[in-house]
């Protein structure tokens, strides 16, 4: 259909790391797929985005990259003005953005990471692949029963205006949050985010998150650098009206 490429997002990212025909390393890394490339071979035998193509190659295929860990990290410092190192977070949601997330705040350096998710077993495997990974990092499965610099909800629990909140109130406070950053964009103002901002905590949605991704896969796409500035206005006004 000539298409240059494809965005996914839940619950596609886990699933496309096996239908692709290639993975870049970033998808290798944090295992999830949201950005995928097509590419046609040229008449060198070399792999080039179809973009680049003025008639449709004979031979296509699928390029699986991630760009949802960059953004994220890039949208809770630009958006909540916050540093990882040293952090102790609460993550709520182990499915592919959850996944995702956890890796890259491991990386990044947080001292302390609290999964939360839905099916025990998925949380206690991810914590495990983040201690052999990162094991300067302490995980635990379950709520942190202290205080905490982030509390990041991956989870889909937010979608509709009367979800009931991502987390247990009887095992966590919204009190012992600094800041609480959703993943989710649409609503713009989320349960969750309303409830953080009564509680006194900093908060942001996925918004930022959702640009800084967007941004670096047009530029997979394109092989040109994102209007990253006309985007974002183009993303709020659409967003928030």
């Amino acid at each position: 259909m000539r298409f240059v490429g494809l965005n996914l997002t839940v619950p596609h990212k886990l699933l496309a790391l096996d239908m692709v025909d290639e993975l870049d390393e970033s998808a290798k890394v944090w295992k999830a797929v949201n950005t995928i490339r097509f590419e046609g071979k040229d008449s060198a035998g070399s792999w080039k985005p179809l973009g680049e193509f003025e008639s449709s190659p004979g031979e296509i295929r699928a390029h699986g990259f991630n760009t949802d860990a960059d953004a994220i990290t890039r949208s809770l410092k630009e958006d909540l003005g916050l540093g990882l190192p040293g952090k102790t977070v609460l993550l709520l949601g182990a499915g592919g953005a959850g996944r995702t997330a956890a890796l890259k705040l491991a990386e990044q350096g947080v001292a302390a990471l609290f999964l939360v998710n839905r099916t025990a077993s998925k949380a206690e495997e991810l914590a495990a692949e983040i201690q052999e990974r990162h094991p300067a990092v302490k995980v635990k499965v379950g709520y942190p029963g202290r205080k905490v610099d982030l509390l990041l909800n991956a989870t889909s629990l937010g979608l509709k205006t009367d979800d009931s909140l991502p987390f247990d109130e009887g095992d966590f406070s919204l009190k012992d949050a600094a800041a609480v950053y959703d993943m989710i964009y649409r609503p713009a103002d989320t349960p969750l985010l309303k409830v953080a901002r009564a509680a006194g905590c900093r908060t942001a949605n996925g918004l930022g998150m959702l640009l800084f991704q967007g941004a670096k896969a047009l530029e997979l796409w394109s092989g040109k650098a994102a209007p990253v500035a006309a985007m974002k206005t183009a993303l709020e006004k659409n967003v928030y009206g």
